[in-house]
């Protein structure tokens, strides 16, 4: 199956067409590209950890057409839960709510809870509207890669993983470029219990209380295992004030390795040790948006390890920290 345009409402319908029929489809959101089936048919659901080898307790993520679609998955929609919804929906943002009982069992992991999250991305709209045309009321759809590997941010980084046969709606590379926020709202006090593009400060405004911290009850959640997004390459995090090829040994090191390792920092390298370099972007937006993609890279170059500049503090960069902290793990 070649790789369809989401620019095509022929190609979309055909998409949507395989939803309905219970194959799985991969497809362009703002994050990340995800791997979907439709989330009322647990024998569709399995296919999707199949597929990437994930493990069946371990949730997935429904996606939906409309807000209103909500209320087919969740038993309850706390208060919090509606206002995140009203103020970052169509967008980043996963919210972990109360499911109901006998729906999306499979794509919630076994759960009593299920992660919600309606996307901004045109394609992933238009194909979510067109399946939901023809029955299917939301689509399970974690990333589309091999479980725990580096997630894909272009259709190509898909076709990598999984080969020509399957189904992908292109939709151009992902504008975030790393996953969506989860929010539990399953409790009292909503909890973050994996950072995105949406940060902390933006999603405490809008409840009018500070997010708790996840605990031994929070629900299980996608992508929030120790290791995670990690390259073929061990990843190694260093300071900006450090840098390894500061030291005479790891300097020396660094010239024996040669293109064998690639560098994304800040920093510059020396150049007469050969690495691969990709420049750092000074934005914590610009850096989500490449960072996949700049992992990707390196795996298809062949190094041998890659070391990454650890972002600044702040805020802003939390779901990058994030990110690369689970990488590296």
């Amino acid at each position: 199956m070649p790789v369809l345009s989401g620019r095509d409402p022929a190609a979309v319908r055909q998409a949507a067409e395989r939803l309905a029929a219970g194959e799985l489809v991969a497809f362009a959101t703002e994050t990340v590209y995800g791997l979907g089936a439709r989330a009322d048919d647990d024998t569709a659901v399995a296919a999707i950890y199949a597929a990437k080898g994930r493990p069946a307790g371990h949730p997935l993520i429904v996606h939906l057409a409309d807000a209103a679609t909500a209320a087919h998955f969740a038993a309850d929609l706390s208060p919090a839960a509606r206002r995140l919804m009203a103020a970052f929906w169509p967008g980043p943002m996963t919210l972990i709510v109360p499911r109901r009982p006998g729906v999306a069992t499979a794509a919630a992991g076994g759960q009593a809870s299920v992660g919600l999250r309606l996307p901004a991305h045109p394609v992933a709209l238009a194909l979510l509207r067109e399946a939901a045309d023809l029955g299917v009321p939301g689509v399970a759809a974690p990333s589309a890669n091999r479980f725990g590997r580096v997630s894909p941010t272009r259709a190509a980084h898909v076709v990598d993983e999984f080969g020509p046969a399957l189904t992908v709606l292109n939709g151009g590379d992902c504008d975030v470029g790393i996953e969506s926020t989860i929010v539990d709202c399953t409790r009292e006090h909503p909890a973050l219990l994996r950072p995105g593009q949406l940060g902390r400060e933006r999603i405490e405004a809008v409840l009018g209380q500070v997010l708790a911290a996840p605990d031994a009850a929070s629900p299980r959640a996608s992508g929030t295992l120790a290791s995670h997004y990690a390259p073929a390459a061990p990843v190694t995090l260093f300071d900006a004030a450090q840098p390894p090829w500061a030291h005479a040994a790891a300097a020396q090191a660094l010239a024996r390795q040669g293109r064998g390792l690639g560098v994304y920092s800040r920093a510059v390298p020396p150049t007469e040790a050969g690495c691969l370099h990709r420049p750092m972007p000074a934005q914590a937006a610009a850096v989500a948006h490449e960072l996949f993609a700049v992992l990707r890279d390196f795996d298809t170059a062949g190094v041998a390890a890659i070391w990454v500049e650890r972002p600044p503090p702040g805020p802003a960069w939390d779901g990058v920290r994030d990110r690369l902290q689970r990488a590296a793990a």
